[in-house]
């Protein structure tokens, strides 16, 4: 058997590393390729070709906005609006005041001692008149006895003298006395007299010092926090005092208007009383038994400064309210609103419906035809979110009140409802109503025992 003669294994040869190509970037040409078809098809679709044609559609009802299709119309654009009414339009000012008490009596000690009761609660609720605290008197009973003693002496040596008068002019008649001696005697009585007199002063100087000791209120009101207590010594020179009592109905509120005003509310003075509304927390929360809050308080200006504040050229204003349920507290701060005036039978417009421009205010009509005209208008007052229109537009035609940005003179819209809000229910619980028996659910089926 012939073998094959093995060749003898040759050494590998050495490869040679040969430089390799770098890759090309093909996402720029990929980036070219999706615009170039994106722009024909978009060409395409402009243009009506297939498969772009547009389907033949209906036109839309009238007042509905339409579709803009290949140059088509263009949408009604939605807004609001508000007609122009007449109404009773009042002026009303608005103003940042500070709440004050009607009278504020700081309860300072008018003799010196010791105190040795105190009658009243802090917070109490007092009447002119009841006893707020007890100095010991009986340093001033001592001096009011005194007095009392010196003047029953006086009154002895008074009358003792008015004898003596007597009895020197009988003698007198007789020429058993001279002259000199009954007038003497006459001028000791009336040195007396005054002397009694004097007496009866300092009796009543001491019955009032000894009057002192006891503290009353001079005012019905609301008492305060107390500075001292039972035991403490004052004095007359205390400049802190002991309690402070402040009258609270009524309440007085004092606030501030600008001095172009002061004709308006000299004029509304004259013509009769002026109401105030203390306007408080918007939206406020009800009570604790549940009942709504009460509506703002109502008062009353009562007069106006004599002067206006060069500083801030503004004119100070006070009022007074009942505040019979103490919703007004001294020292806070309080929205109030004046109403100076009323204008009867004016054509008014929301605020929010008027615009600006370079020939005046303007608004955007709405005619029947749901297009809207820019019309130049002409402004009266302006009252909180009303104003008065004297020209341009008539009673019953409609504004735009929100969406005008977009607006031009020629427009469609489509003017929305206004919103109405949801009927309040009650938060009472309420039970679930019992299903009926076509809602009442199926008994689960009957399951077989399993076969042992």
């Amino acid at each position: 058997m012939n073998e094959v003669p093995k060749t003898p294994p040759q050494p590998a040869e050495t490869k040679l590393a040969t430089p390799v190509a770098p890759r090309r970037r093909r996402w720029p040409w990929l980036l070219a390729g999706l615009v170039a078809i994106g722009g024909g098809a978009f060409y395409a679709w402009q243009a009506g070709l297939p498969p772009f044609a547009p389907a033949v559609q209906a036109p839309p009802p009238p007042g509905q906005p339409g579709v803009r299709r290949a140059g088509g119309p263009a949408p009604a654009i939605p807004v609001t609006a508000a007609a122009a009414t007449v109404e009773d339009l009042p002026i009303l000012l608005d103003a940042l005041g500070t709440v004050q008490a009607y009278n504020t009596i700081t309860v300072v000690p008018q003799v010196s001692g010791r105190i040795t009761e105190i009658a009243f609660r802090e917070g109490q609720e007092v009447k002119a008149g009841d006893v707020l605290l007890r100095i010991d008197p009986r340093s001033l009973q001592a001096s009011l006895d005194q007095a009392i003693a010196t003047k029953a002496q006086r009154e002895a040596q008074l009358a003792n003298a008015r004898l003596d008068l007597t009895r020197y002019q009988q003698l007198l008649r007789s020429n058993g006395t001279s002259q000199q001696i009954v007038d003497t005697q006459r001028a000791q009585v009336a040195q007396l007299e005054a002397q009694v007199q004097f007496d009866q002063a300092t009796i009543d100087s001491a019955r009032t010092q000894l009057d002192f000791a006891t503290i009353r209120s001079p005012i019905e009101g609301r008492v305060g926090l107390r500075q001292v207590d039972l035991g403490n010594l004052v004095s007359s020179s205390t400049t802190s005092g002991i309690v402070v009592v402040t009258q609270l109905r009524p309440i007085t509120v004092n606030f501030t208007l600008p001095q172009q005003t002061l004709p308006q509310v000299m004029q509304a003075l004259a013509a009769g009383p002026v109401p105030v509304e203390a306007r408080l927390a918007e939206n406020a929360p009800p009570r604790l038994d549940g009942t709504p809050a009460p509506p703002n308080p109502i008062g009353q200006v009562v007069t106006i400064d004599n002067q206006v504040d060069q500083t801030t050229g503004t004119i100070r204003v006070k009022a007074t309210f009942p505040n019979e349920d103490q919703r007004l507290w001294p020292g806070a701060f309080v929205n109030t609103r004046i109403q100076v005036a009323v204008l009867r039978g004016v054509t008014v417009l929301p605020l929010v419906a008027v615009q600006r421009g370079p020939q005046g205010p303007y608004a955007f009509v709405v005619r029947d035809d749901n297009t809207v005209e820019q019309r130049n208008i002409t402004l009266g007052t302006i009252a909180g979110s009303q104003a008065v229109v004297l020209a341009g537009m008539r009673v019953g035609e409609r504004a735009v009140t929100s969406g005008a940005l977009r607006l031009v003179n020629g427009s469609l819209v489509q003017v929305a409802e206004p919103v109405r809000p949801p009927p309040s229910v009650p938060q009472a619980r309420r039970r679930p109503p019992a299903p009926t028996p076509a809602e009442a659910p199926a008994p689960p089926p009957a399951t077989a025992p399993a076969r042992p």
